[in-house]
């Protein structure tokens, strides 16, 4: 919930150290101070990364519309009469561009949409942002090209959103900012969420406050109804973090829950090799039985529209035509046929993926904005801007409280000495255990702690020096 500062510094007499529980006490009233400090370290170093990470993901929410309104002479055409088979729409697209080579072809999904042919290896592209070529499935004619990202084939302002979203366009090292934003997120709205419904003296409405008060009731309203979102955005963020993201596909692969893939090879490449002619080429005109009746094998195996078509990499594979709806109710199946005889060789189908991989399929769509469509990005637009609103209030309150010139004034140093052995330590187990999962929010709260003991070790001997002196 309070993911700042302020909610540390705005508690009222729960923050000065008169409020300190009293020694020997257990339980929540023992336990309370360190989740207080550990959320005011977390507001106070955290909350920026957490801000940018919202307002990146706020854009990223209104790129799909964006995206529609500004690349749709590329993305839809009129309504003809008949649409021409999918491989004469591709040798239109080989005419206007034959540089590179065909890496996927994407058959128009419906009425007024265009065919995409994604080419790779094209000079001047980004070798991760292969090429797509827009054809008007009724003319042939070629509506344009543009860049395009990813496996919902995102085009150039949602790509460079998303990359922003993800690593501040820094690369590998950028997406530091975005795993720790997503450790800590967690944490922080458990802990902001645990105090404010932990309080000792009653909660009552504070209608008609003012300053402090009012901004605290205000921060605590959207933050307890964010809570569960803003959870399941830190969830599903870490599912293809770096680091994080590693340690899920390591314990999915543990348990046997990965996402099972079609298998591409064939058990005779010498024999197809002669009658394909393509040999990997990556044209795929007349490559054995032909595009058209691939897909129309793949019709047959139910595989309806939107689906993508990868032609063979070599002469001892087949092509791949998989569905790629990510909107509920979500089309991931996927077939392997034969370029030769146009058999299916494999058949993958989406309801046969085991739960995780499932659970993992629909989180990260819907942290994407595309599982439930226009109303999903509504959501993740109310989460996004919500966090922001947590933020902007949770300052607020610390200038109120401080006047901006202090960390106002958390609990005391030294609080987790207060704490009783049989619930300190299976709380550092916990810890040390999430931290091994987790690094960028291990070691972060290793170095919280250990700047906390050493000021609090100088604030001791200063304090102890004092005295002497005046003794």
């Amino acid at each position: 919930m309070s993911v700042e500062p302020a909610v540390l510094a705005s508690h009222d007499d729960e923050q000065s150290p008169r409020a300190e529980p009293p020694a020997g006490r257990g339980g929540w009233a023992s336990l309370r101070p360190l989740v207080l400090r550990l959320h005011f370290y977390a507001g106070v170093l955290i909350a920026p990364f957490l801000l940018v990470a919202a307002a990146t993901g706020l854009l990223y929410a209104g790129s799909y519309q964006a995206e529609r309104i500004l690349y749709a002479d590329e993305l839809r055409v009129p309504v003809g009469s008949g649409e021409l088979p999918v491989s004469r729409q591709v040798a239109a697209a080989r005419e206007a561009h034959p540089e590179g080579t065909i890496s996927a072809v994407r058959p128009s999904p419906e009425d007024g949409a265009t065919t995409r042919v994604l080419l790779s290896g094209v000079p001047g592209v980004d070798p991760d942002h292969p090429l797509a070529v827009f054809v008007d499935p009724y003319t042939g004619e070629v509506a344009g090209a543009l860049e395009s990202y990813g496996s919902t084939g995102a085009l150039p302002l949602r790509t460079w959103i998303d990359e922003l979203h993800r690593d501040l366009h820094l690369g590998e090292t950028g997406r530091l900012y975005s795993e720790l934003a997503a450790s800590w997120l967690w944490v922080t709205a458990g802990g902001g969420l645990v105090l404010w419904f932990g309080r000792r003296r009653a909660r009552r409405t504070v209608r008609g406050a003012t300053g402090r008060r009012r901004t605290l009731s205000l921060h605590g309203t959207v933050g307890v109804w964010a809570a569960a979102g803003l959870f399941f955005l830190s969830a599903t963020g870490l599912t293809w973090s770096a680091y994080a993201g590693q340690s899920v596909s390591d314990l999915r692969e543990a348990v046997g829950q990965t996402t099972p893939s079609v298998s591409a090879g064939l058990a005779s490449g010498g024999e197809h090799a002669e009658h394909t002619g393509s040999g990997g080429s990556g044209d795929a005109r007349g490559a054995g039985v032909g595009l058209d009746a691939v897909l129309k094998e793949a019709r047959a195996q139910r595989l309806a529209d939107p689906v993508e078509i990868v032609p063979p990499a070599d002469a001892s594979s087949a092509y791949v035509v998989r569905q790629i709806q990510r909107s509920w109710p979500e089309k991931q199946d996927a077939v392997a046929i034969d370029p030769a005889t146009g058999a299916v060789t494999d058949v993958v189908r989406f309801a046969d993926h085991p739960p995780l991989a499932k659970l993992t399929r629909w989180g990260i769509d819907a942290h994407s904005g595309i599982l439930f469509g226009w109303a999903n990005q509504l959501v993740l637009a109310a989460l996004t801007g919500g966090l922001i609103v947590l933020i902007l209030l949770g300052y607020r309150m610390w200038w109120q409280r401080g006047r901006g010139s202090s960390f106002g004034r958390p609990m005391p140093r030294g609080s987790w000495q207060k704490v009783p052995p049989h619930v300190l330590v299976p709380s550092m187990a916990a810890v040390a255990v999430l931290g091994y999962f987790l690094p960028l929010l291990g070691i972060p709260l290793a170095a919280f702690l250990a700047v906390d003991v050493l000021l609090g070790e100088i604030a001791h001997r200063r304090g102890k020096r004092t005295y002497t002196q005046a003794g």
